[in-house]
Protein backbone atom coordinates (compact mmCIF):
# COMPACT_ATOMS: atom_id res chain seq x y z
CA UNK A 1 0.00 0.00 0.00
CA UNK A 2 0.97 3.52 -0.62
CA UNK A 3 -0.22 6.61 0.94
CA UNK A 4 1.49 9.98 -0.17
CA UNK A 5 0.43 13.33 0.09
CA UNK A 6 1.69 15.55 -3.00
CA UNK A 7 2.47 18.91 -2.94
CA UNK A 8 2.77 22.01 -5.13
CA UNK A 9 6.03 24.15 -4.32
CA UNK A 10 6.38 27.61 -3.32
CA UNK A 11 9.88 28.02 -3.22
CA UNK A 12 12.79 25.66 -2.99
CA UNK A 13 14.52 24.59 -0.06
CA UNK A 14 17.88 26.19 0.78
CA UNK A 15 20.62 23.90 -0.29
CA UNK A 16 19.09 22.10 -2.76
CA UNK A 17 22.66 20.98 -3.77
CA UNK A 18 23.12 19.03 -0.49
CA UNK A 19 20.50 16.81 -0.73
CA UNK A 20 21.08 12.88 -2.53
CA UNK A 21 19.48 13.46 -6.17
CA UNK A 22 18.30 10.82 -8.69
CA UNK A 23 17.40 10.82 -12.47
CA UNK A 24 14.24 9.49 -13.26
CA UNK A 25 12.06 8.98 -16.65
CA UNK A 26 9.38 7.37 -16.31
CA UNK A 27 6.45 6.07 -19.07
CA UNK A 28 3.14 4.63 -19.10
CA UNK A 29 1.89 1.39 -20.75
CA UNK A 30 -1.55 1.98 -19.24
CA UNK A 31 -3.37 4.84 -17.26
CA UNK A 32 -6.34 2.78 -16.36
CA UNK A 33 -5.04 0.89 -14.62
CA UNK A 34 -1.89 2.49 -14.12
CA UNK A 35 0.87 0.27 -15.74
CA UNK A 36 4.38 2.31 -15.07
CA UNK A 37 8.42 1.68 -16.66
CA UNK A 38 10.46 3.35 -14.72
CA UNK A 39 14.29 4.13 -15.10
CA UNK A 40 16.31 5.59 -11.86
CA UNK A 41 19.56 5.71 -12.02
CA UNK A 42 20.45 2.60 -12.99
CA UNK A 43 17.73 0.45 -11.61
CA UNK A 44 14.70 -0.64 -13.85
CA UNK A 45 11.05 -1.67 -12.92
CA UNK A 46 7.41 -2.17 -13.63
CA UNK A 47 4.92 -0.84 -11.46
CA UNK A 48 0.93 -1.61 -11.18
CA UNK A 49 -0.91 1.15 -9.10
CA UNK A 50 -4.66 0.68 -8.15
CA UNK A 51 -7.11 3.22 -8.33
CA UNK A 52 -6.76 6.24 -5.56
CA UNK A 53 -5.32 9.13 -4.43
CA UNK A 54 -3.79 9.24 -1.32
CA UNK A 55 -3.90 5.45 -0.66
CA UNK A 56 -3.65 3.10 -3.28
CA UNK A 57 -1.72 -0.57 -4.06
CA UNK A 58 1.83 -0.68 -5.84
CA UNK A 59 3.25 -3.36 -7.05
CA UNK A 60 6.74 -3.03 -7.96
CA UNK A 61 8.64 -5.70 -10.59
CA UNK A 62 12.31 -5.18 -11.24
CA UNK A 63 13.25 -5.31 -15.09
CA UNK A 64 16.49 -5.26 -16.78
CA UNK A 65 17.85 -2.85 -18.79
CA UNK A 66 17.15 -4.28 -22.24
CA UNK A 67 13.54 -5.13 -21.11
CA UNK A 68 12.93 -1.34 -20.37
CA UNK A 69 13.87 -0.35 -23.78
CA UNK A 70 11.95 -2.34 -25.41
CA UNK A 71 9.06 -1.55 -23.33
CA UNK A 72 9.74 2.03 -23.97
CA UNK A 73 8.94 2.15 -27.36
CA UNK A 74 5.41 1.08 -26.13
CA UNK A 75 4.62 3.68 -24.04
CA UNK A 76 1.30 6.14 -24.48
CA UNK A 77 1.68 9.99 -24.26
CA UNK A 78 5.22 11.42 -23.02
CA UNK A 79 8.32 10.16 -21.45
CA UNK A 80 8.23 12.30 -17.78
CA UNK A 81 11.86 12.79 -16.98
CA UNK A 82 12.37 14.13 -13.59
CA UNK A 83 15.61 14.84 -10.99
CA UNK A 84 14.23 13.60 -7.65
CA UNK A 85 15.73 15.55 -4.73
CA UNK A 86 15.68 13.51 -1.00
CA UNK A 87 15.90 16.08 1.64
CA UNK A 88 14.95 14.72 5.51
CA UNK A 89 11.83 15.91 7.18
CA UNK A 90 11.03 15.66 11.32
CA UNK A 91 9.44 12.19 12.20
CA UNK A 92 11.90 9.97 10.11
CA UNK A 93 9.45 11.37 6.92
CA UNK A 94 11.32 12.04 3.50
CA UNK A 95 10.03 14.50 1.32
CA UNK A 96 10.42 13.60 -2.12
CA UNK A 97 10.95 16.58 -4.33
CA UNK A 98 10.58 16.68 -7.98
CA UNK A 99 11.88 18.67 -10.14
CA UNK A 100 10.43 17.95 -14.58
CA UNK A 101 12.31 18.44 -17.03
CA UNK A 102 11.49 18.87 -20.98
CA UNK A 103 7.64 19.58 -21.75
CA UNK A 104 6.83 19.56 -17.75
CA UNK A 105 9.21 22.26 -16.78
CA UNK A 106 8.55 24.09 -14.51
CA UNK A 107 6.22 22.02 -12.57
CA UNK A 108 7.98 21.16 -9.36
CA UNK A 109 6.05 18.65 -6.74
CA UNK A 110 6.74 16.82 -3.71
CA UNK A 111 5.29 13.97 -2.29
CA UNK A 112 5.83 12.60 1.10
CA UNK A 113 5.25 8.94 2.04
CA UNK A 114 3.04 7.62 4.80
CA UNK A 115 3.26 4.28 7.34
CA UNK A 116 -0.81 4.62 7.87
CA UNK A 117 -3.72 7.20 7.20
CA UNK A 118 -3.89 8.57 9.90
CA UNK A 119 0.10 9.95 10.02
CA UNK A 120 -0.81 11.11 6.55
CA UNK A 121 -3.50 12.90 7.38
CA UNK A 122 -2.31 14.84 10.30
CA UNK A 123 0.73 15.66 8.67
CA UNK A 124 2.21 19.39 9.10
CA UNK A 125 4.39 20.10 6.10
CA UNK A 126 7.52 22.90 6.47
CA UNK A 127 6.50 25.97 5.27
CA UNK A 128 8.55 26.09 1.89
CA UNK A 129 5.59 23.52 0.60
CA UNK A 130 2.78 24.95 -1.68
CA UNK A 131 -0.64 24.13 -2.31
CA UNK A 132 -1.47 20.48 -1.22
CA UNK A 133 -2.80 18.80 -4.59
CA UNK A 134 -3.18 15.08 -2.85
CA UNK A 135 -6.47 14.87 -3.75
CA UNK A 136 -6.10 16.27 -7.03
CA UNK A 137 -5.80 13.49 -10.00
CA UNK A 138 -4.61 16.22 -12.31
CA UNK A 139 -0.82 16.05 -10.43
CA UNK A 140 -0.81 12.32 -10.72
CA UNK A 141 2.15 11.12 -12.83
CA UNK A 142 0.00 9.24 -15.30
CA UNK A 143 -2.06 12.57 -15.92
CA UNK A 144 0.91 14.15 -16.92
CA UNK A 145 2.32 11.88 -19.23
CA UNK A 146 -1.12 12.45 -21.09
CA UNK A 147 -0.48 15.01 -23.87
Amino acid sequence: MEIERKYLISSLPEHLDSYPCRTIEQGYLNTDPVVRIRRDNDKYELTYKSKGLMARTEYNLPLNRKSYEHLLTKIDGRLIRKKRYMIPLSGRLTAELDIFEGELAPLVLVEVEFSSEEAANSFLPPKWFGEDVTFSGKYHNSQLSKQ
